[in-house]
């Protein structure tokens, strides 16, 4: 199978203290991946040195098979990125802002306008292409984000938080667009706190924990390990005891082997949230 991004005993120190430890990573082509762990593991620090913003300490980093430190200029060529926090032109209107990105890519005047139409009709925007930024929705900035990014046609697009803020509605139609982009060939790389994202889009999800690959595999995969039942056992306040089972059957004969009446049973399926907080003691967004 072919790799986009691939890193070798890949760490980031700073002040003698490694964020990012040891790291063996492989996404496939074509692939939607997810990279989950709580703040302060490393995402961050990772997709700097994926994205040529930072120079490994040790290990190394390969983007499409070029080397993310001896080649840097073909690499930037390789990936876009839609960052978490909004990096939008306010006072220039949509066309605008792919304008003025599609010309630092060094497009042509008759191959920007053309690029930006098809953009602009790929992410439904084409009809607010003359608003302002700072006039429309936070769903639709994060869409000309996204078209922004795919200006240079890129093979790769590193998506760090792109539902952040977002009402549900909102998110699920900027998931409808990942799965385009993914189905139309791209190599999707995903940070999100949104369990639910990373279970609805991801063909595979790592988790990183204090700078290490702690698990690694497909959203069933990592709940098979756990247990794809849960029972919860409340006994009152915020006490609850969680005990995974390989099935349901399993889950039902342990809450049948329980005293009845004298605690509150919720048995349920598992989610990759409980394999998050089980492998780190924490969940996604703390």
């Amino acid at each position: 199978m072919q790799t986009m991004i691939k890193t070798e005993h890949l760490s980031k120190e700073y002040g003698g203290k490694k964020v990012v430890d040891g790291l063996d990573l492989q996404v496939n082509l074509k692939e939607t991946f997810g990279f989950l762990g709580p703040n302060g593991a490393g995402k961050t620090t990772t997709i700097r040195m994926l994205t040529t913003l930072t120079r490994p300490t040790s290990g190394r980093v390969w983007i499409n098979g070029f080397d993310g430190v001896k080649e840097a200029t073909k690499v930037k060529g390789v990936f876009g990125i839609v960052q978490q926090h909004l990096s939008l032109n306010r006072e220039l209107s949509v066309r605008e802002n792919l304008d003025l990105h599609a010309r630092l890519h060094h497009l042509d005047k008759a191959e920007r306008k053309d690029r930006i139409d098809e953009l602009l009709d790929y992410v439904d925007l084409a009809e607010y292409s003359d608003h302002l930024i700072e006039k429309i929705s936070g769903g639709m900035k994060r869409r000309v984000m996204i078209a922004r990014a795919l200006i240079h046609r890129p093979r790769l697009l590193i998506l760090d938080e792109p539902t952040v803020g977002l009402d549900a509605q909102t998110r699920r139609r900027i998931w409808d667009l990942i799965r385009r982009m993914n189905s139309d060939g791209t190599t999707v790389f995903l940070t999100t706190h949104y369990i639910e994202e990373a279970e609805a889009l991801c063909d595979r999800v790592g988790i990183i924990h204090q700078g290490r690959m702690i698990s690694l595999g497909s959203p069933l995969e990592l709940r098979k390990r756990l247990g794809l039942a849960v029972v919860e056992r409340r006994r009152g306040g915020d006490d609850t005891e969680y005990r995974y089972f390989p099935d349901r059957g399993s889950a039902t004969e342990y809450v049948q082997s329980l005293l009845p009446g004298i605690e509150r049973i919720v048995m349920r399926e598992s989610n990759l949230e409980d394999v998050f907080v089980e492998l780190t003691g924490r969940r996604v967004s703390e």
